[in-house]
């Protein structure tokens, strides 16, 4: 910080000649750079002649300055800027869409009441009917908003008007507005339309026309869906003329006809109880009849599921003499999961209920297409083929220990003293029976070796087949060696 000092600069005193001569100046005697610093430092302590002398004692308070009022604002529109112009805009754009919105429903709600009052009518009876076909075809609100305006009373009510043309558009009419909507379902059935259309199918003449067969199978397919209604149809009589329409053989019914038929039973099939009129028809050999066609066969064993859990069904299956041969053909469809998953419930079912049924299983050749599925089948037919086989493989351990308790009870219970003939006798017949049991095991042995073998030949055949190699293909030496030499420490069971 620069120190201030008090300035010793003399003045300059200027004399004049008198006679004109040159002027001369006194200064004082100090180097230039002296002078130069001294003024800069008088400059920094605020210039002047000499020292400013402050006053001691507290500094005065500086006085305190007031705000300075701000401008008044003008009051007066402002002008909007970009993005308030551009909120303003969505809020009418939006407020425009609500009232299109509202307009067309208002509108839409009009015609809908305008056809519910066409039904009410006598003259625009087939205009209604057809109107509300067309409306509830593919929207779920007119379906719901139709029958809240009371439209399926008078629907059902057409059902029992002479004119084709009229029941058939009121059976449309139904069946459009049961579409995705269990509660029109449920209210359907409480109108009586299930007894008013199998009287439609009981015509004078013993012949429906097919088109009205064909609205009413839809129907009951549609109405079938629904839980609450399954009793109510099964016990209605709809079952055989579902059965009627599936057997025919003729071209009086369609193909889509005999399709919804079979998916009809397959619903009413879910319920136990529906299940003894379904074999009043004689549904399980026609069934067993059908399966073959890949259109449909996937579908059929779906319904022969359902009917082996009451045992009616089991004991109606177990009595048909080919029913376990197609039944263990099905478990070879490898490019058919769902059949193979359908036919390996069915025999498990079978299998765990019935030792009679598990012997007929045998004796059709189950244990190598299971032995087969369990390597080669979906996760869910291995867990059903490997079910299967332990229940076959407990049989066998029965059939072994029952046969080897015997034996060894026949040769404990001789006397143990005696003579010499006697003690001959019993060890003559103990003999006899292990050499009986050993022939017996080693036919087992046989018969699961053969197993093996032939499971492994079916493989090797795929294993060609894939690798697109000639048909010709002859299995090497060390192939054969290997299959023979296989055993049954291979085998799950």
């Amino acid at each position: 910080m620069a120190i201030c000092q008090r300035n010793d600069v003399g003045s300059v005193l200027l004399h004049r000649s008198g006679n004109g001569g040159s002027n001369s100046g006194t200064w004082p005697s100090f180097s230039a750079a002296s002078f130069r610093r001294r003024i800069i430092n008088t400059m920094r302590c605020g210039g002047g002649g000499g020292s400013r002398h402050r006053p001691s004692g507290p500094p005065a308070e500086k006085p305190i300055q007031q705000p300075r009022p701000e401008p008044e604002v003008r009051s007066g529109p402002k002008k909007p800027g970009g993005s308030e112009k551009l909120s303003e805009l969505l809020r009418l754009s939006e407020s425009s869409e609500n009232e299109d919105e509202v307009k067309k429903k208002v509108e839409t709600l009009e015609e809908l009441k305008g056809v519910a009052k066409m039904l009410q009518s006598s003259d625009g009876v087939l205009a209604g009917a057809s109107e509300v076909r067309r409306l509830a075809k593919e929207d779920l609100e007119a379906r719901t908003t139709l029958a809240l305006l009371g439209a399926i009373p008078p629907l059902v009510g057409l059902l029992d008007s002479e004119g084709v043309e009229l029941q058939i558009a009121a059976l449309y009419g139904l069946l459009n507005l049961a579409i995705g909507n269990d509660a029109n379902k449920a209210a359907i059935v409480k109108a009586g339309a299930v007894h008013k259309m199998l009287r439609l199918i009981e015509s004078p003449n013993g012949c429906p026309d097919p088109a009205v067969a064909e609205a009413i199978v839809a129907n009951f397919l549609g109405l079938s869906a629904l839980d609450s209604n399954k009793p109510i149809i099964g016990a209605s009589g709809a079952i055989p003329f579902l059965m009627k329409t599936l057997k025919d053989s003729g071209k009086t019914s369609s193909s889509q006809a005999k399709l919804d038929s079979l998916r009809a039973l397959y619903n009413l099939s879910i319920l136990p109880t529906n299940v003894l009129p379904m074999l009043e028809t004689e549904l399980v050999p026609f069934l067993l009849s059908m399966v073959g066609d890949m259109e449909v066969s996937e579908r059929i064993l779906a319904v022969l599921s359902n009917v082996v859990s009451a045992a009616e069904g089991r004991k109606t299956l177990s009595s048909m003499r080919d029913a376990f041969p197609i039944l263990v053909d099905v478990l070879n469809w490898t490019d058919s999961p769902g059949c193979q998953e359908k036919a390996s419930y069915i025999l498990m079912v079978m299998a765990h209920k019935s030792y009679g049924d598990r012997q007929a299983m045998i004796e059709a050749g189950v244990a190598s297409s299971l032995l087969e599925l369990t390597l080669l089948g979906s996760t869910l037919a291995q867990k059903r083929a490997s079910r299967i086989l332990e229940c076959l493989r407990v049989d066998k351990g029965k059939q072994v220990s029952e046969s080897y308790g015997g034996g060894l009870g026949a040769t404990l219970s001789a006397p143990l003293c005696g003579s010499s003939s006697s003690i001959a006798g019993t060890n003559h017949q103990s003999k006899e029976c292990l050499d009986e049991d050993e022939s017996m095991m080693s036919d087992e042995k046989k018969a699961v070796n053969q197993l093996v073998q032939q499971s492994l030949q079916n493989n090797m055949r795929r294993i060609v087949k894939r690798a697109n190699l000639p048909q010709n293909f002859v299995p090497s030496e060390h192939f054969k060696s290997f299959t023979s030499s296989s055993t049954s420490k291979s085998l799950p069971f």
